[in-house]
């Protein structure tokens, strides 16, 4: 091990960056979460999914806006610190890692549930095992091995979402053989459109923010990217309009061929179940098999956005040097074992709690989203006027209205969740964060670097 006076290599280009944001929004969300967010909202799902893709479009563009500004930033704290101050950008920094690290464990246990699809008699808890380990053998590798690693996955299963659309598209529309258009009778046939009313389409809204997080993993990337106030804006581009068309399409799919009442309830995803559908031998294994690449990925990028956390805390000495310290390849080796410890944790849970360990982990999940997005939207609305009349390359039209916007849809989402989530997963998160904000005072009270 080499100490790290050496840097972390900028390695990652447009295209790796732009896919790892994908990678890490496209993953258990969207194909195990699309089942809980179907069964609160019904088909008015598509309009939970679209608002949150607009409110993820204007928080995106803000940090875009910010990394262009200050280019030599590595990671959310250094964008944020001097802006909102140290507390703010503690509390993002240890929320931040806080969201990956049961993320990843959350998605373990779910590529544990495809796994059982063909191998019923192990249980859940070895086969989490086995993916964790995996996944961290893929990222202590070079990050450049990383990387191509989490594009090709990427690709993948972005290349099976669009095969899904086509497929579903024909089976709505087209007569073939014994096949008849189911057309989209069901989006109104069961209850309505929102069969559970405006309380139904909050609900969902957790499991939405939860889905669409991830893609903010691009503000960790900046010590690794390849001229970032240009590679940043341009991958926040492509990003947005892929990940809205490849959740919003392909749920219209879903809860056009089926039922929004049939959805939850089964153990195979909705996907799964449309694959089914168009009859071809063996779809449902091909489609499952590509569902467990792409959480796969989502793990892949949420370990590599976890331990690049740890690693910047170290290096600034606010913990332990021992996790800045890199391997010959370039990797913070001892962040990235603490970060998959967390995956034991998640194995043990699921030991107890089987499959259900994933819904209990992602409420807690959707409010840590929540917040981050918060944070990040306050630092970008005050970062105009502490600019010093500096000049961007990259400027968000319409500020502030955006960003006013995505405060007020925010706050109101939030309002909205408490009164509509199970009161211990409210509990549990706020304990987390009051743990955090004491440790901060701590620190503060014995002069410690934060």
């Amino acid at each position: 091990m080499k100490t790290d006076k050496q840097k972390l290599q900028r390695t990652m280009t447009s295209r790796h960056i732009t896919m790892m944001a994908l990678g890490g929004a496209i993953g258990a969300g969207l194909f195990k979460g699309s089942s809980s967010a179907i069964d609160m909202a019904g088909p008015s799902i598509i309009i939970a999914y679209l608002l949150g893709g607009i409110i993820l479009l204007f928080v995106l563009q803000g940090l875009a806006e910010m990394a262009v500004r200050n280019s030599d930033a590595r990671t959310f704290r250094d964008l944020v610190q001097s802006i909102l101050g140290k507390y703010p950008a503690y509390f993002l920094d240890w929320i931040y890692w806080k969201m990956w690290v049961l993320n990843i464990t959350a998605e373990s246990i779910v590529a544990a549930i495809f796994i059982q699809y063909w191998l019923p008699d192990y249980p859940i808890w070895m086969l989490a095992l086995v993916v964790s380990v995996l996944v961290t053998t893929i990222n202590l590798l070079s990050v450049k091995v990383f990387a191509e690693t989490e594009y090709w996955l990427a690709l993948i299963k972005i290349t099976v979402i669009i095969v899904f659309i086509l497929a579903g598209l024909i089976l709505l529309l087209v007569n073939f053989g014994d096949h008849k258009a189911v057309g989209f009778s069901n989006l109104t046939d069961h209850g309505g459109f929102f069969p559970n009313g405006s309380t139904g389409l909050i609900s969902a809204m957790l499991v939405v923010i939860y889905s669409y997080g991830g893609t903010e993993i691009i503000g960790v990337t900046l010590a690794e990217t390849k001229n970032p106030e240009k590679v940043v804006p341009k991958a926040v581009r492509s990003t947005l309009v892929r990940i809205i068309s490849f959740y919003i399409i392909p749920f219209f799919i879903i809860v056009s061929l089926i039922p929004w009442n049939k959805v939850n309830g089964v153990p195979e995803s909705p996907f799964v179940m449309v694959f089914k559908m168009i009859g071809i031998p063996g779809a449902d294994h091909i489609m499952n098999a590509v569902v467990l690449i792409a959480i796969i990925s989502s793990m892949n990028s949420g370990l590599y956005g976890s331990s690049r956390v740890l690693y910047t805390q170290a290096a600034d000495g606010r913990i332990p040097k021992i996790f800045s310290k890199l391997s010959k390849r370039k990797v913070p080796v001892y962040a990235i074992l603490m970060c998959t410890s967390t995956l034991l944790g998640g194995v043990l849970i699921s030991l107890f709690a089987g499959s259900k360990t994933f819904d209990f982990l992602m409420g807690s999940l959707g409010y840590t989203v929540l917040f981050i997005w918060l944070i990040i939207a306050f630092a970008h609305l005050k970062s105009r006027k502490q600019s010093s009349g500096k000049t961007s390359e990259y400027l968000v039209k319409w500020f502030p209205y955006t960003t006013w916007a995505v405060i007020i849809a925010l706050m109101m989402i939030l309002i909205g969740i408490i009164f509509t989530t199970p009161i211990i997963v409210t509990i549990i998160t706020l304990c987390i964060y009051v743990f955090i904000t004491l440790t901060y005072v701590w620190k503060k009270r014995l002069n410690k670097n934060l």
